[in-house]
């Protein structure tokens, strides 16, 4: 007999039966499509040759503009501002200009804001607004700096105005951007600077704090084609010995009277005592800007900028986009304050080179883009000589003492992670590599990725080295093969701080020390099969060298943004010795 019971079990089965239907079919429909979490290939339809399934740039996520949605730019404020420059660069300063004014509604002191609504308002031609605007800015703390360096295309309205004539001529500032120290040796250093009109330049050197019997540069001049920068070297210095320096522009002073100091390194192959700190990861947070004061208080003898140092995300030839990006760190006085007596060098990831987890492909002159952006990231630095003649390239050398130390790029010639026998360096770069680490004879050989070299710091991704096993064997076969001892890995992308050991059969433990979270709000989690990590606050990694013991030890700290000093790893040589 059926019972009511029956019947309403019947009917469950049956409502259960649509419900799977349906269930099944929406995700036959969404398996046509990925998620745009998921990882795999995506590439613009360009990317694709042909005759080819893979594309030969692209992304291990989606290929979009993600980054500047509203809940991204609500959420991390290093957003906010290029989404406002965005909305700019597309020709809509008014929806700009209302984004602007919501914020400063929530936050009357967000300089940021101010700037890019003063952009806004010069787009709209509100130029007495946009004037107000930018002196309330000034008021608050704002460089008035920023308005001179840029973007000067979509500032020239304001800047070609009478009023604003006047008020930049009672400031008189020439110098926009630097001093900033790099390439430096026992003998010689380079300094870079940006400044606001086409001016000679030239550096002047002294062990006095007065600047007397100083050691002068050639003259250069910056140069408009190079967005008003230039670098010019100093030669004749003694090794171990601090300086002082001015930057004369037009044979005018513009550091006086607080000239900056540096420290030229020990003599090349000596044994040495030394400090050189770390990291990635260094999203715009004007809150923690400070953090480059936390690094200069370490008095390091280089400051490694290991990628996503402004963070653009926007593969397209280099436009107000991307020059507003670099111009609001380079303006911090926290940050001038680092880079004008700490020699700094600099390698790019995904972030700045064009998109997340990006693949640039093996070729020089494709995408139209790619060398471009490559081009403007190094007018914004202050690097040795790098790449090769007639394959452009981040990748370069350089030392300290006895310490060799190798700065690979790992993103303009990356071919694509799921097509066959792909690699990170490409081959020009990797010969590179590989001649140079078997010629060192220093003490400790520090090969140094934007990308972890542990394939467990980022689950089954294929950015980092997991998705390049084969090279990663080859260079560590290579190390073997020859006998090179005293090799150490470093690394960044991951928003965190981790120690790494390596294991390899037949041969020393290569340890990694990894850090990428110098002033980014996000942070990833800590991962399993790490010796530790920290991800509470912001961090750089310090690595702190001294081959004048029997045994040579390098140490690895962990140091957060309030200058605690979270983890310590010490390694000795015969560690990492066959």
């Amino acid at each position: 007999m059926f019972e009511i019971e029956d019947w309403e079990e019947s009917q469950m089965n049956k409502y259960l039966r649509k419900f799977l239907f349906v269930l099944t079919l929406l995700l036959a429909c969404f398996s046509c499509s990925k998620n745009p979490e998921e990882i795999g290939e995506y590439a613009p339809k360009d990317a694709y040759l042909k005759g080819s399934k893979h594309p030969y740039y692209g992304s291990e996520n989606a290929w979009d503009q993600r980054f500047f949605s509203p809940e991204r730019t609500k959420r991390l404020y290093k957003r906010r501002g290029q989404r406002a420059m965005l909305d700019i660069v597309k020709g809509k300063p008014e929806k700009a200009a209302k984004y602007c004014e919501k914020l400063l509604a929530a936050d009357p002191g967000d300089l940021e804001a101010m700037f890019n609504l003063v952009v806004a308002q010069t787009q709209i031609q509100e130029i007495d607004s946009a004037f107000e605007t930018m002196k309330q800015a000034v008021a608050a703390g704002l460089p008035f700096s920023r308005f001179l360096a840029g973007p000067r295309d979509l500032l020239k309205p304001l800047t070609e105005n009478e009023k604003f004539k006047k008020y930049a001529a009672e400031h008189s500032i020439q110098l926009l951007h630097g001093p900033m120290l790099g390439c430096l040796t026992d003998h010689s250093a380079k300094f870079w600077v940006r400044t606001l009109d086409e001016v000679s330049v030239q550096v002047i050197v002294s062990t006095s704090n007065k600047l007397t019997r100083p050691i002068k540069s050639n003259v250069h001049s910056t140069n408009s084609t190079r967005d008003y920068t230039t670098t010019v070297a100093v030669n004749g210095l003694k090794p171990n010995t601090e300086y002082y320096y001015d930057v004369l522009l037009d044979g005018k002073t513009s550091l006086k009277p607080k000239y900056p100091s540096f420290r030229t390194y020990p003599s090349k192959g000596s044994k040495a005592h030394f400090k050189v700190g770390f990291g990635g990861g260094a999203g715009y947070v004007p809150e923690h800007e400070r953090m480059w004061d936390v690094i200069k208080s370490h008095e390091v003898s280089a400051f490694l900028f290991l990628g996503d140092n402004v963070y653009l995300d926007l593969p397209q030839k280099p436009n107000a986009f991307h020059y507003y990006t670099y111009y609001r760190r380079q303006s911090r006085p926290e940050f001038r304050r680092l880079v004008a007596s700490t020699s700094i060098y600099a390698i790019w990831d995904d972030h700045d080179a064009g998109m997340d987890d990006i693949w640039m492909g093996p070729y020089r002159d494709k995408p139209v883009w790619k060398l471009p952006l490559f081009y403007q990231f190094e007018e914004n630095w202050n690097n040795p000589p790098h790449g090769n003649p007639d394959w452009p390239g981040g990748w370069f050398s350089f030392s300290i003492a006895d310490v060799d130390f190798f700065m690979l790029e790992c993103r303009l010639y990356r071919t694509n992670p799921y097509d066959k026998n792909p690699s990170m360096l490409g081959p020009v770069q990797k010969a590179w590599l590989l001649n140079q680490v078997k010629q060192s004879k220093a003490t400790f050989k520090v090969l140094i990725s934007s990308v972890p070299w542990a394939f467990s710091t980022k689950g089954l991704a294929h950015d980092t080295w997991n998705g390049f096993h084969e090279e990663r064997k080859e260079i560590f076969d290579f190390l073997t093969d020859n006998k090179i001892d005293g090799v150490i890995l470093l690394s960044a992308d991951r928003h965190r701080s981790d120690a790494w050991r390596i294991e390899r059969p037949n041969d020393y433990p290569l340890y990694e020390f990894e850090s990428s979270r110098l002033t980014n709000q996000h942070k990833h989690e800590l991962m399993p099969g790490a010796l530790f990590g920290y991800n509470q606050k912001q961090s750089f990694g310090l690595l702190i060298f001294d081959t004048t013991k029997p045994d040579p030890t390098v140490t690895y700290q962990i140091i957060s943004i309030d200058n605690e000093m979270i983890h310590s790893l010490t390694i000795k040589k015969s560690e990492i010795s066959q």
